[in-house]
């Protein structure tokens, strides 16, 4: 279920009846790539692999597979480290077999799904959109707080193979992944609203005279892959757990493992002089 939704795939964990297994899956479901994600992916693949779209395509399984075995790693080392346990069998009663009741089943899936995630959506969209307003549009001292966002985190960025401007899209893009391409050319652009790219074409133009490498796009493209959740899955995971630790530490595991990832290929780039 995290495929299409993380948030829908911590709601999903609730079928797993074991406490301590429900938690793992729940602190490991932003490791799978949701479908806010897949536009970065499939758009920087597009742009940076080379070999067409079959050479793309086959990138794209291999990212998801590697958000798999994350998934693994991780859930294999908090079983072994923080939630040690017995494992427990899973165990899946099947109900007897009735005729669907469509109205039944509109009505449940809406309020038991549509509705709780179009919820926490709304409680983060509001607020968020302010947040990105101001970082675009106030100007204190001439610069705007996106660009010196973006100045103060240029040497992380760069540490990570990335730069100032793609760290601060990055975070905020954290109400919706969606975001994150339309605040990166709001900030290479600095401009005052959210740009969309006019196609594949002017979007590498832009991202290659922005200083784009190689090098640059596979670290986005592993940090796309494994980075904070958005704010509507933290909320979900708080909601879900009862605790703000569990939902700091959903965001956490999977942005130490994106940062530890790119920070390994961007000193091996440096070494081998591919940098």
């Amino acid at each position: 279920m995290g495929l299409g939704c993380n948030a829908a795939g911590v709601v999903g964990c609730r079928i797993v009846d074991s406490p301590r297994e429900r938690l793992i899956a729940v602190l490991t479901n932003s490791l799978i790539p949701c479908n806010g994600r897949f536009p970065t992916l499939i758009a920087l693949l597009a742009l940076f692999c080379a070999g067409g779209g079959l050479a793309a395509g086959a990138a794209l399984a291999g990212l998801v597979v590697l958000g798999v075995a994350g998934t693994l790693l991780v859930s294999r080392l908090l079983s072994a480290t923080l939630l040690r346990g017995e494992p427990s069998a899973f165990t899946m009663e099947l109900p007897p077999y009735r005729r669907p009741r469509p109205g039944q089943i509109v009505v449940r899936s809406l309020l038991d799904r549509t509705i709780f995630v179009l919820g926490r959506a709304a409680a983060v969209a509001a607020p968020a959109g302010l947040l990105i307003w101001l970082c675009a549009n106030w100007t204190p001292g001439g610069l705007s707080l996106f660009a010196r966002c973006a100045g103060a985190l240029d040497g992380l960025g760069g540490l990570l193979g990335m730069d100032g401007v793609i760290l601060t899209a990055f975070l905020l893009s954290c109400p919706a992944n969606e975001l994150f391409l339309p605040l990166l050319l709001m900030g290479y652009l600095s401009t005052g609203v959210l740009a969309e790219p006019e196609d594949l074409t002017a979007l590498g133009q832009l991202l290659t005279g922005s200083g784009w490498t190689g090098l640059t796009a596979v670290c986005v493209l592993l940090f796309t892959l494994f980075h904070w959740p958005c704010a509507t899955t933290c909320l979900t995971v708080w909601r879900e757990t009862g605790k703000l630790r569990w939902a700091a530490a959903s965001a956490v595991i999977p942005t130490l493992l994106g940062g530890l990832l790119c920070l390994v290929v961007a000193s091996a780039a440096r070494l081998l002089g591919l940098a």
